[in-house]
């Protein structure tokens, strides 16, 4: 189990490398992660959503995701109140407090019923943990920490982050405030995102483990040059927020309950390509490319918006330029949406920005599922998948896109078009026809090839840095 000091430590990459190393060396691993929070989700084959991470670290063991992977995700769909997914379908909206204050022991079971599936079928899995395994207030209600890795009898791993500063206290820190039972779990230490000279913390490492009593397995460098999709919504805030001479700029807006912004990470591979997150009306009109992108929170996102004058904005670029909506985003661009059984607010209906003849219904039912289509009038066979609680009705002829014969999205016949599919610009032709807005005759890479390459890297990567053979022979008991 690998675990952190907090947030942001790169518990997710590091258990992606060592799934992806484990999957080289003939071992036959699955990712676990009991409880995750996240708007970064992703439908697994029989139409069950989980978290994006742990799609992410199945690919890594060429795996196709599998809702034991993640039973348990926590969707923010307002100020404080979250969906709660339970194996991989909603089971209601609830406040922080209601979720924390409640009885979580069947959803511990459901975790632990998850966990003993896949270790029936796998060998080893590798599990994350989330945030500080040693926030006390908390640690009672644990169902994804240390409790978890004790109901597993895993061997836990604690990952901190040297960048961020502080690496002694947070360390030392971290497994102070540990119980016993727990300290016997903590079989070592990674020291994450070191920049320069290794050598020069050799003394460093030593106090650690005399400090802690736990060996330091790996030092791992900051490694710029791999790219992995990331889950933690801290990553936003290290995405670009201007506009660029000479690229394609596609401007993002960035939403106040945007989800799966991992749609738009194979545009920030594209060398010609620009993409940036905003709200700000003068990097908007810079745009080349303008994505409404979706939102956990459709209505209140798109009251936000008229709020801010952004939809006056987005009207007035409308037309000189493609205007792209997905999923959330696609259902704000028609003439309303409504909210009958007030799904997402008590406004009941709120009016669209009428770019589109198209009007959205919100319903009970979440739509889950992987699609595979054509775009446009294109041949080549594309993937993506949808997540979302609503039907749009579109004219006949308006459709975007071609699943097995029937027509979904909305294309405008110009230049602006939306979408359910989250994932669609994954697909090589749909960058092509972007970048050719002003680039022509420009070939996009194949993003799918791309992530597996990345995979591979970051799996030497892992086995540079990081002490695999006494991981190993811990989890054999050796």
């Amino acid at each position: 189990m690998i675990v952190g000091t907090g947030s942001d430590v790169g518990k997710s990459w590091i258990t992606a490398g060592i799934c992806r190393w484990l999957k080289n060396h003939g071992f036959d691993p699955a990712p676990f992660k009991a409880q995750n929070m996240s708007l970064n989700s992703f439908s697994t084959a029989d139409g069950l959503e989980i978290g994006r991470a742990q799609a992410v670290q199945a690919e890594a063991c060429k795996l196709a995701p599998m809702v034991e992977m993640n039973p348990i995700l926590l969707k923010p769909s307002a100020e404080n109140k979250s969906q709660v997914v339970l194996y991989g379908k909603p089971l209601g909206v609830q406040t922080a407090k209601q979720y924390f204050t409640n009885d979580k022991n069947h959803l511990f079971e459901e975790a632990q019923r998850a966990f003993r599936i896949l270790d029936g079928t796998f060998s080893p899995v590798v599990m994350e943990g989330a945030g500080s395994i040693s926030e006390l207030n908390l640690k009672h209600r644990d169902i994804v920490n240390m409790r978890m890795a004790q109901a597993a009898n895993a061997c836990v791993y604690l990952v901190a982050d040297i960048d961020k500063g502080g690496i002694f206290g947070s360390v030392y820190g971290t497994i102070a405030l540990l119980e016993e039972w727990e300290r016997n779990l903590v079989k070592g230490i990674i020291i994450n995102k070191f920049r320069g000279d290794q050598t020069l913390f050799e003394e460093g490492k030593k106090m650690l483990e005399d400090l802690t009593k736990t060996p330091v397995l790996g030092v791992l460098p900051y490694a710029s040059d791999i790219v992995l999709e990331e889950e933690d919504s801290v990553a936003l805030t290290q995405r670009k927020t201007t506009a660029q001479n000479g690229k394609l700029n596609v401007a993002v807006i960035r939403l106040h309950y945007m989800s799966n912004y991992t749609d738009f990470q194979a545009m920030e591979q594209e060398p010609l390509i620009n993409l940036y997150f905003t709200r700000d009306a003068e990097e908007l009109k810079k745009a080349d490319v303008l994505i409404i992108p979706g939102t956990k929170n459709t209505i209140e996102d798109l009251v936000a918006l008229k709020e801010d004058g952004i939809t006056e904005i987005i009207k007035s670029l409308y037309g000189s330029l493609p205007v792209i909506g997905i999923c959330g985003g696609y259902q704000m661009m028609g003439k309303w949406i409504e909210d009958p059984f007030q799904v997402e607010s008590d406004r009941g209906r709120e009016m669209g920005m009428g770019l589109f003849d198209s009007t959205t219904t919100l319903t009970k039912e979440k739509t889950v599922i992987q699609q595979n289509f054509r775009f446009k009038d294109y041949r080549e066979t594309c993937m993506g998948y949808e997540i979302h609680m609503g039907e749009t009705k579109v004219p006949e002829d308006k459709h975007l896109n071609l699943i097995d014969g029937s027509p979904e999205g909305y294309f405008d016949g110009d230049k602006s078009w939306g979408t359910y599919l989250h994932g669609i610009l994954d697909n090589q032709v749909v960058i092509n026809e972007l970048l050719r807005v002003k680039h022509k005759d420009t070939q996009a890479k194949n993003y799918l090839q791309f992530k597996e390459a990345q995979y591979d890297t970051l799996a030497a990567w892992i086995d540079r840095h990081l002490d695999m053979d006494t991981i190993i022979k811990n989890s054999e008991g050796g």
